[in-house]
């Protein structure tokens, strides 16, 4: 049976989804490609234009409710309109497991997922409404932060979305609709050899080490770390890092760095430790590929601190 791709659009009312919708089916062609069924969960400001829609061979049915969106519901739209290819522009007040969880009709694969993000707005959810947008973003494969401007703190964007999904791809695009090519500012300097983290940097420099690490090739770190060493872990390795909160307090999860050293039985398993160490590129199955190892100077006991969670803001 032929597959039926399913591009599934997520994001808060007026975050820009409508308008990706439009642009991917007039100004990038998608409607070559058959024909298309538009699944619109929501009413924004932007509409679409029946006139156009047909012009293109697009159909649009609008789910007006949660309870709505069934499998029978989606199998006998598919026998309806038969198509070729379907834009799922989902309700961003819905939680995502109605959409991830349901049975779509047979040949239905959602081959992208895209999540459209409002930048002038992205702090205010991320304080009131944080696991609902993570929730999003986390099944994301492209994240467009749309409406950005020099003021938008790109850094702390990426690092919010990463640390919950470091495969997505991120695109930065301004008011007029150009990419956002700007550098992000790191909050600690990285030129020189030595570099002491913070525990209020962990989070921010652990992302920015694993997405770049020939940035950190051959420099000296400086942390505070928790170790994990059971005694199950391959021999010559054990791994400090932190536990970091990367939405709510249900979802607390340990990172940290392979460390390459001969004496590893010497550090007990959820120890506290000054490390210093080298950075070095290499391959690891771990990693899929080549990322950061790190090799001990120097190893310090230390004591538990006040805050063990580290944050990625």
């Amino acid at each position: 049976m032929k597959e039926i791709p399913v591009y599934l659009f997520t994001g808060f009312m007026d975050s820009g989804k409508t308008s990706l919708i439009k642009e991917s089916l007039i100004t990038n062609d998608f409607a070559e490609n058959g024909r298309s069924l538009i699944l619109s969960c929501e009413d924004g400001e932007v509409a679409y234009e029946e006139e156009k829609l047909k012009k293109i061979n697009a159909s649009l049915v609008m789910i007006e409710k949660q309870e709505e969106l069934t499998e029978d519901f989606l199998k006998e739209i598919n026998l309806q309109y038969r198509p070729e290819q379907v834009f799922l522009e989902y309700n961003g007040t819905w939680g995502m497991d109605t959409i991830l969880e349901i049975t779509l009709p047979t040949g239905w694969v959602i081959v992208q997922s895209l999540a459209t993000v409002d930048a002038t707005t992205f702090d205010l959810y991320l304080a009131n409404m944080r696991t609902m947008i993570l929730e999003q973003l986390f099944a994301a494969d492209v994240i467009i932060f749309n409406r950005c401007d020099d003021s938008t703190d790109k850094g702390k964007y990426r690092r919010n979305v990463k640390a919950l999904n470091r495969k997505a791809q991120i695109v930065y695009e301004r008011a007029d609709g150009t990419i956002d090519n700007r550098e992000e500012e790191l909050p600690f300097d990285i030129s020189g050899e030595e570099l002491e983290i913070t525990d209020a940097d962990y989070g921010i420099w652990f992302i920015d080490c694993m997405e770049n690490p020939k940035r950190y090739k051959g420099k000296k770190v400086k942390f505070l770390a928790l170790v994990y060493n059971p005694d199950d872990l391959k021999k010559g390795i054990f791994v400090p890092g932190r536990f970091a909160m990367t939405c709510c307090e249900d979802d607390i999860t340990f990172i940290g760095f392979q460390c390459k050293y001969p004496k590893e039985d010497e550090i007990p398993h959820k120890s506290w430790i000054y490390l210093t160490a080298e950075v070095r590129v290499e391959f690891s199955k771990e990693y899929r590929g080549k990322g950061p190892i790190l090799y001990p100077v120097s190893i310090t006991p230390a004591q538990k601190p006040k805050e063990e969670l580290i944050y990625f803001s």
